[in-house]
């Protein structure tokens, strides 16, 4: 199946206030199933169980689909309330204020992108002392600090399709750059681990050579900037494998304007509706991702299943996740969603996400 979203619930999105350390939280209204704001829609007084997802950061395409799965997911699991707060940007301590709140507020189960696998780590184990249940999901944090992590797909496998579409479109050689979100992001870095592991021992990329990984922080003019800087200091690149879809999206819109296009490959993790553009112009030749909505709504149904004392997040443990069937939690906790999908110019109007 195939969800499409466009983050229909009520979101509590907070900004970080200039003069203090506390974050400003902003309501927006958009459907009936989130819960009220000003602090209500806590464990609740007659034992409804509530939800709260934390993103790495808000205002980000990739972050809305997800987010848009995770709430359908908490409606049809059977929470009273679903929320999701978290920060503008995606520094490393930036998610810790959210996770306190929560705490506060008696939150049931807190689902979570970390920025950083071990900043929201005492602010993670004061909310499970309180009682909450913490699911990861997308970026890990450090395994001593949630229950389970839903992982999109098996990190190598995200690595190695990353690897094999650049070496295909620059034909086996030549230099390539990693353009990444944060330096501290637990997936991204898991990713390019692999991918330089693999071009080290794999003799099909011996005379690929990555000459250089830099980090947009998955803002969209800084990862504009970074893919300008790595062009004007690399003269002779031949490719550009961004695994974030707020990098790959600023980088084919500064390729598509400049003489690199067509010149210089990117490949990467994209979502097919910010990147159709830029493979109809010829820009871009191929990507892939997974469908981020059901990265979210396995969480939310995780979270349910730990909740209820279904599950303890032990290795072989099953829990449903609706209309996706029976999860089983693998070795270190970790739930896998799905294979990703290529997307190229035969396949991209395919899907609406």
């Amino acid at each position: 199946m195939r969800f499409i979203h466009s983050g229909s619930t009520r979101r509590r999105m907070a900004v970080a206030a200039l003069a203090t350390s506390a974050a400003l939280v902003l309501s927006a209204c958009g459907g009936d199933t989130g819960s009220d704001s000003g602090g209500e829609g806590g464990s609740g007084s007659e034992g409804e169980q509530t939800i709260t997802f934390i993103p790495k950061q808000l205002n980000n395409p990739y972050t809305d689909v997800v987010l848009g799965g995770g709430e359908d997911g908490a409606s049809e699991a059977g929470f009273a309330s679903s929320e999701v707060v978290g920060p503008l940007d995606a520094s490393a301590s930036s998610q810790v204020s959210f996770i306190n709140a929560e705490t506060q507020r008696g939150t049931n189960v807190i689902v979570i992108a970390a920025n950083d696998p071990d900043a929201v780590g005492p602010a993670l184990e004061e909310a499970r002392t309180a009682g909450a249940k913490i699911v990861a999901f997308d970026s890990d944090t450090n395994p001593d600090y949630r229950d389970l992590f839903v992982s999109q797909v098996d990190a190598k496998e995200v690595a190695l399709i990353q690897l094999e579409l650049i070496s295909e479109q620059i034909g086996g050689a030549g230099e390539i750059a990693i353009l990444s979100a944060t330096a501290n992001a637990t997936n991204q870095n898991e990713w390019i681990k692999f991918m330089e592991e693999e071009l080290a021992s794999n003799p099909d990329y011996a005379e690929i050579e990555l000459v250089a990984k830099v980090y947009g922080d998955d803002d969209d003019t800084k990862s504009f900037q970074e893919a300008q800087g790595l062009l004007q200091a690399y003269p002779d690149l031949k490719g550009i494998i961004s695994p974030t879809t707020v990098g790959i999206a600023a980088t084919a819109r500064y390729l598509s304007t400049s003489e690199y296009k067509g010149e210089v490959a990117l490949t990467g993790l994209g979502l097919p509706n910010e990147m159709r553009p830029f493979v109809k112009d010829g820009t871009v030749t191929e990507f892939a991702l997974w469908d981020p909505a059901q990265l979210g709504y396995v969480a939310a149904f995780a979270g349910k299943a730990l909740a209820d004392g279904d599950i303890t997040g032990e290795a072989g443990d099953t829990f449903e996740a609706g209309e996706l069937g029976e999860r089983e939690i693998g070795d270190g906790g970790i739930v896998l969603v799905g294979p990703p999908t290529q997307f190229n110019a035969d396949n991209i109007d395919d899907y609406d996400f």
